[in-house]
């Protein structure tokens, strides 16, 4: 059975879609650790509520640390396999990256590779900008990271189609709910890929 860590600053809605998963025997996993930068993070009590350890790291606990080195330590004595980003708001460094290598999976709210990409693009940003150009379509890119933002080999993507009279808001609805799909296929593709 692969692990998976979770790093998130927020809710962690993501992380709970796959544990529902996970429960429902769709994937084959278990979440083993999740990590926040944010003390007040929402996914500190969803972590609790499913019996997972949980950690805060960041720079004011940890002054004089190198955070990323600690995010990396920690993820590697749970032995995770895979690390999902559940809206995870830091840029991922050297250590995590050469650590896992090809195993830490992002999802995106914009299809990639594209100008709704890279830094300041997400959440509603990433709406907003493709409602605004008249884009006929937007969806969900799942994708490995990597250096640079938004850059790394993709897993999947789904697609949908603006609606005539799309906000921002309802497209962020609609690509939330398709996230949610989204999401459990593409860790079913990474879990049945064989871990070198």
């Amino acid at each position: 059975m692969k692990k998976i860590g979770i790093l998130a600053s927020y809710n962690g809605s993501g992380f709970e879609i796959i544990q529902k998963a996970i429960e429902q025997g769709i994937l084959d996993a278990k979440v083993c650790v999740i990590i926040t930068n944010n003390s007040n993070a929402g996914v500190l009590e969803k972590a609790s509520k499913y019996g997972i350890e949980s950690f805060v790291i960041n720079k004011n606990l940890f002054p004089d640390e190198n955070l990323d080195l600690k995010i990396a330590q920690t993820l590697k004595k749970f032995d995770c396999d895979y690390i999902f980003l559940s809206g995870y708001m830091k840029k991922i460094e050297e250590n995590l990256l050469k650590t896992f290598p090809k195993k830490i999976i992002n999802t995106h709210p914009a299809i990639l590779p594209s100008i709704y990409g890279g830094a300041g693009m997400y959440g509603h940003f990433v709406h907003e900008a493709v409602v605004k150009n008249g884009e006929k379509k937007s969806g969900v890119t799942i994708h490995y990271i990597d250096e640079n933002y938004d850059e790394g080999e993709t897993i999947l993507i789904k697609e949908l189609e603006l609606n005539e009279n799309e906000t921002a808001e309802s497209l962020e609805n609609r690509i939330k709910e398709l996230e949610k799909t989204a999401i459990v296929e593409a860790f079913k593709v990474v879990l049945d890929k064989k871990i070198k």
